[in-house]
């Protein structure tokens, strides 16, 4: 008989649920090492279909170890199984094991697509120069609160000149100068280190053909192309380029229940930072002025803020853009601008 495996993976220890003919036979736990989980599993369900687990921080880790040890592992979406595993009286890890493998065992589950190990190590360098950044601005304006406290108000400004304004206003102030200048180093050195991740970024960008491709088209730069890249992966994975919108949380969700239909907002299900830059080169391409950017996109994309309004538009033209790089990185075609509305 076949069996079927639920993990329910935490930090320390993860517990197990075996099940076999519609009947549990064994659970237990193990600490949350794949290759002890996978040992544990050969001499407890030598015979595994499916070993099923939720999506979370270790699920790559756990994905492509337990596959390399010649385990059926399936990682599914948690918002799914927890609509089911909610149901439980008592909340445990133990039941909740229980009920991945009932899940296994019925297969009434939606497998997610896990990323490879290279995919997720360009996609962190993205997120800590991202991290970085932020931590950058926060700085800046704790910086400029301050101040603002002993009536320094530093001018709307960036970089080296920021720096010159902060020195100049604190000219003359030694006790607050102590106090401000080592948020100033502070904030010299969390750029420096971003700069040195986002030259890592472009080195990235330049070496990979699908990238270059999808910077072809006005408004993406490198981190939206190397970031839409990472997540797509394979333009195989989807059957058409229109399901890429929905994936990414950006189409309208939809009630309907007898003589009620309505939309609502975007769904914004799948990849936060990826839909973010999406919209942010949407918005670029519907303000910028310059020739580079006129394309039929952007006027229809026009037409729609007149009509809707400008959060609206970007919204439509993000989702347009999905559509459109999915569809250049399947024929391999740079942006045609006068055909780019069309999709």
């Amino acid at each position: 008989m076949n069996q079927y495996i639920g993990l329910d993976v935490s930090l320390k220890d993860t517990a197990i649920s075996i099940r076999e003919d519609g009947k549990r036979i064994w659970r237990g736990k193990c600490p949350s090492d794949p290759n002890l989980l996978a040992q544990m599993i050969r001499k407890k369900a030598p015979r595994a279909q499916r070993v099923v687990f939720e999506t979370g921080p270790l699920s790559t880790w756990f994905y492509h170890a337990l596959t390399s040890e010649g385990l059926p592992a399936i990682c599914i979406e948690a918002r799914h199984a927890q609509k089911v595993l909610n149901e439980t009286l008592n909340k445990t890890d133990a039941n909740d094991a229980d009920g991945l493998a009932q899940l296994a065992e019925a297969g009434f589950y939606k497998a997610v697509r896990v990323k490879s190990f290279d995919a997720m190590m360009t996609r962190t360098l993205v997120a800590a120069r991202e991290q970085l950044l932020n931590i950058s601005t926060q700085l800046g304006n704790q910086i400029r609160g301050l101040m603002k406290t002993f009536g320094l108000i530093i001018p709307k400004t960036k970089g080296r000149v920021f720096d010159g304004d902060v020195r100049k206003l604190l000219d003359g102030n030694n006790e607050l100068a102590k106090i401000i200048l080592p948020l100033l180093e502070a904030w010299h050195d969390i750029r420096k280190r971003a700069a040195d991740l986002g030259r890592q970024l472009l080195i990235v960008a330049r070496e990979s053909e699908a990238t270059k491709l999808l910077m072809t088209i006005p408004g993406i730069g490198a981190v939206t192309a190397v970031s839409y890249v990472t997540a797509i992966e394979d333009p195989g994975n989807f059957r058409t380029s229109r399901s890429v919108g929905a994936w990414l949380g950006l189409t309208t969700r939809r009630y309907q229940s007898g003589e009620v239909d309505c939309d609502g907002h975007i769904s914004r299900r799948g990849d936060n930072r990826l839909r973010g830059l999406l919209y942010e080169a949407a918005t670029a391409l519907l303000t910028r002025t310059s020739a580079r950017t006129e394309s039929s996109l952007k006027s229809w994309g026009l037409k729609l803020r007149e009509r809707l309004g400008f959060k609206r538009a970007a919204v439509a033209v993000a989702r347009k853009l999905a559509v459109i790089m999915h569809s250049m990185l399947k024929t391999g075609e740079v942006f045609n601008a006068s055909a780019g509305a069309t999709i």
